[in-house]
C-alpha cells in the first residue's frame, strides 16, 4: 500500500473547513458534557477544566493536520487518552491522516489510538471491564481508519477520472486542430490543382490578346471566348471548393469537384483548345476501371503537369502516357521539352505544385518523381492499383 502515490488532498472550501471544526467541537462538547455529569457524581470537578483546555488545544492543532498529518494525529490521539473534549479532534485528525493510505503511518496511529482509548475508558469511573473496552476500542479505531482509507481511495479515483477527462479533452482538442490543419491543407491542394489550370489558360490568352496586335477579329473572338470560359470554370470550381469552409446542414454537404480518369480526355481537349499541344498515349483499355482515389490523383497530377508546362515551357509539345493494370500499378508520365529561349511566363507560381503532387502520391501508397532527362522535363508517378 505504501507504493501507492495518493493524490494530494484537494484544497478545502470555507464551508468544508468550517464543518470539520464544528464536528470536532460538537462531538468534543458532547463527550465533555457526559464527563461533566460523571465528574459531579464522583467529585472530579477539578479535572473538568484541564479536560476542556486539552480539548481546545486539540481543536487548534487541527489547523496543521495537513502539513504534519502523522505528528498531529499521534499527538491529538494521545491527548484523547486523557481528555474527552478532544474526542472530535481525534476523529478528524485520524481520518485525515488515514486518507494517505500509508501503512507505516496507519499502524503507529492505530496503536496509539487503541492505547489512548483504553486508557481513557479505564480511567473513567463506572466503565465496563477491560476486555470489553479493548474490543470496543479496536472496533472504533478500525472504523475510523477504514473511513479515512475509503475517503482517500475515492479521492484518488476522482483525481484519476479528472485527469483522464482533462487528457481526453486535450487530446480531442489536438485532434480537432490536426483535422483542421489537414483539411486546410487538403483544400489548399484542391484549390491549387483546380484553379491553377484554369487561371493559366486565362493568363495565356489574355497575354496573347495584349501582345499580338495582328490577330484577326475571329482569332480575337476565339481567344476572348476561351478566356471567358476558363474564368467562368475557375469561378465555378472556386465556389464549389470554398463550400467546404461554410457551415452547412449535415444532410446537405457541399458539392466538390472530384474528377477521375474518365475526365482525362476532356482535360486534354481543354488544354489543346487553349493552345497547348498535348499527345495522349493511353495504354489502359478501361479508364473507368481505376478506383476513384487513384484516378482522381492521376488526373490532378496530369493537370498540374500540363499547367507547369504551359507556364514554364510554352509553345512546346507535351506527351502524356498512361499504362497499368489492376493488381499492379497505374503508371503515368508527362514529358515536355525544357524551355529554350522562350520568354518566361508572367504567370506567377507558388512553387508548391510538385510538392503537393508528391504528397498526394505518398498518401495513397505510391511515389512520384520529377527529373530533367535528355532535354525534357519528366514527371513520373507510380500509383497502386488494387485488383
Amino acid at each position: 500500500m505504501d507504493a501507492i502515490q495518493a493524490a494530494p488532498p484537494p484544497p478545502l472550501s470555507h464551508w468544508q473547513s468550517t464543518w470539520r471544526y464544528l464536528f470536532a467541537i460538537i462531538v468534543g462538547a458532547g463527550f465533555w458534557t457526559a464527563t461533566f455529569y460523571n465528574a459531579y457524581s464522583w467529585n472530579l470537578r477539578p479535572y473538568l477544566a484541564l479536560d476542556l483546555l486539552l480539548g481546545v488545544v486539540s481543536v487548534v492543532l487541527m489547523r496543521w493536520r495537513r502539513r504534519y498529518p502523522l505528528a498531529i494525529a499521534l499527538l491529538v490521539s494521545a491527548i484523547g487518552g486523557v481528555s474527552s473534549a478532544a474526542s472530535g479532534a481525534v476523529v478528524v485528525t485520524a481520518v485525515s491522516m488515514a486518507t494517505r493510505r500509508r501503512w507505516r503511518e496507519i499502524v503507529p496511529l492505530a496503536v496509539v489510538g487503541v492505547v489512548a482509548s483504553v486508557v481513557y475508558f479505564e480511567t473513567q469511573p463506572g466503565q465496563a471491564a477491560l476486555p470489553i473496552s479493548v474490543l470496543f476500542t479496536v472496533v472504533f479505531v478500525s472504523a475510523i481508519i477504514a473511513i479515512g482509507m475509503y475517503i482517500g481511495a475515492r479521492r484518488d479515483l476522482l483525481a484519476s477520472l479528472r485527469e483522464r477527462a482533462d487528457r481526453a479533452e486535450r487530446e480531442q482538442g489536438l485532434r480537432v486542430q490536426q483535422a483542421q490543419v489537414t483539411e486546410r491543407a487538403r483544400i489548399a491542394r484542391e484549390m491549387h490543382d483546380a484553379l491553377a489550370h484554369r487561371l493559366s489558360l486565362v493568363a495565356l490568352h489574355a497575354g496573347a490578346l495584349e501582345y499580338c496586335r495582328a490577330l484577326s477579329d475571329a482569332e480575337v473572338a476565339e481567344a476572348a471566348a476561351i478566356t471567358r470560359q476558363s474564368a467562368h470554370s475557375a469561378l465555378n470550381d472556386l465556389h464549389q471548393i470554398l463550400g467546404v469552409l461554410r457551415t452547412l446542414e449535415a444532410d446537405s454537404p457541399p458539392e466538390r469537384p472530384q474528377p477521375t480518369l474518365l475526365d482525362l480526355p476532356a482535360l486534354i481537349q481543354e488544354a489543346v483548345g487553349g493552345g497547348t499541344r498535348v499527345r495522349l498515349h493511353n495504354q489502359i483499355d478501361n479508364l473507368a476501371g481505376a478506383p476513384d482515389a487513384i484516378g482522381r490523383s492521376a488526373y490532378r497530377m496530369i493537370q498540374e503537369s500540363l499547367t507547369n508546362a504551359r507556364k514554364h515551357a510554352p509553345n512546346t509539345a507535351v506527351d502524356v502516357t498512361l499504362s497499368g493494370r489492376p493488381g499492379g500499378q497505374l503508371v503515368l508520365e508527362v514529358r515536355n521539352p525544357l524551355r529554350l529561349g522562350s520568354a518566361v511566363s508572367a504567370t506567377p507560381g507558388s512553387g508548391l505544385g510538385l510538392l503537393g503532387l508528391t504528397e498526394r502520391a505518398e498518401l495513397i501508397g505510391g511515389r512520384l518523381e520529377h527529373v530533367s532527362s535528355d532535354g525534357d522535363f519528366v514527371v513520373r508517378a507510380w500509383l497502386p492499383w488494387p485488383a
